[in-house]
């Protein structure tokens, strides 16, 4: 029985939800936060190793390299990796975006729109993907396959994801 001094109700159906925003990202956004994550990793993880082993190569004046210099250019190396971890982690679990995604505004969803876990993109995206990548030109094949309509790579297809605008 429905109440007659209820207000009138109706579904809405023109307004879209922010949060399950399905605005594909562009391909030029998508290629730009892969190469600036992988350039964030680098300055996180690779340079400290490299600049304290290269400092200490330029002050030893002919004389043996110590150690110590690779310990704590080894041990700062560590330190930026625990780091990108952690805040890959953070973001990815808060809302499907790496560092980079992050920053250039784009995020990884299911593709019903749905928020995509950090097990799936771990597991699917990334574990996954990196087995396959192991096979000859697979790398290759899975770039191309962002020029479909679809604009998702091979591993987007495996881990049913998409990346839309944040």
């Amino acid at each position: 029985m429905t109440n007659p001094y209820a207000p009138p109700q109706a579904a809405v159906l023109d307004i879209e939800d922010p949060r399950t925003s399905t605005t594909l990202a562009d391909r030029a956004t998508r290629l730009g936060a892969l190469i600036l994550d992988s350039i964030i990793f680098m300055a996180m993880v690779y340079a400290p190793l490299l600049l304290t082993i290269g400092m200490a190569a330029i002050r030893r004046d002919g004389r043996e390299m110590d150690g110590g210099a690779a310990i704590v250019g080894f041990v700062l190396a560590g330190i930026g990796l625990i780091a990108w971890c952690w805040l890959t982690i953070v973001y990815v679990n808060r809302n499907g975006q790496s560092i980079a995604k992050k920053l250039v505004g784009i995020k990884v969803v299911r593709s019903d729109g749905s928020a995509a876990a950090l097990g799936r993109i771990f597991w699917l995206r990334n574990i996954v993907n990196g087995l396959l990548g192991l096979i000859p030109l697979y790398a290759l094949v899975d770039a191309l396959f962002i020029f479909a309509d679809s604009r998702q790579c091979l591993h987007d297809k495996i881990a049913d994801t998409i990346v839309v605008k944040a």
